[in-house]
């Protein structure tokens, strides 16, 4: 569980996947953060990173309808964690790649070795540090995959992303990959690995954005009112 997990009622609003037009259709993760954060109903609230967003989007629509109630209690998390570093995003879309790796079948594993080869190198550049530097749990997850490892080093040898192409077109691209295969991966229980990856992907951006109370804002009058209008939308309160 998040580290920085406020209190929580006694009750928690009924998530689905996609996108809803109102409460009243249903809710993802982020369109609940929308609602109580007291912004306009959106699954890309300002109240957010756009990539952990991203992550709590991916992870809501991924999770199986028996895993999704779980999710609900990271909400007050995320809101509030709003920043522009993009160590940020080079740190989550690492974290769940590196997640995902060690676990995902063969022919998925070329695409996210290349992407924390492709992550470690944006933090080098960042910290200005050697581009060839690599993290403790990044030299281990490739080590557990060398075909895939070199395959990678072969492909991203000449990439140089501009920092601004990472931030709009690499990390999304890495974080979805790396959800999907974690999803489709040979494994017990998926779900856990998706919340883990959400939850790691929160502790990030709590972190680098100095605002580990976040959510704390959230009274229980909010949560009653989005439970109320989310179980009516799943037809449970008949």
């Amino acid at each position: 569980m998040s580290k920085t997990q406020p209190h929580m009622p006694d009750i928690l609003p009924v998530l689905s996947r996609g996108k809803h037009r109102n409460p009243r259709r249903g809710a993802c993760f982020m369109e609940l953060a929308s609602y109580l954060a007291g912004e306009r109903w959106s699954d890309h609230p300002a109240c957010t990173h756009s990539l952990l967003a991203s992550v709590a989007r991916l992870v809501n629509d991924h999770t199986s309808d028996e895993g999704r109630p779980r999710l609900a209690e990271l909400i007050p998390s995320v809101i509030g964690l709003a920043g522009d570093d993009l160590h940020i995003d080079a740190l989550i879309t690492l974290r769940c790649v590196t997640i995902a790796l060690p676990v995902v079948a063969a022919d998925r594993q070329r695409v996210l070795a290349a992407s924390v080869l492709v992550c470690e190198r944006m933090l080098a550049q960042l910290d200005g540090c050697r581009r060839d530097s690599l993290s403790p749990d990044s030299e281990r997850v490739l080590g557990a995959v060398p075909q895939a490892t070199q395959w990678a080093d072969r492909f991203t040898s000449n990439l140089r992303p501009r920092l601004a192409d990472f931030r709009r077109q690499a990390a999304p691209h890495a974080v979805s990959c790396a959800v999907d295969a974690a999803t489709h991966a040979p494994i017990p229980d998926p779900d856990a690995m998706l919340r883990r990856m959400l939850v790691e992907s929160i502790d990030i951006c709590a972190a680098w954005t100095g605002k580990g109370a976040s959510g704390a804002g959230v009274n229980d009058a909010a949560w009653a009112e989005a439970y109320r209008h989310t179980v009516a939308a799943d037809g449970l309160g008949n």
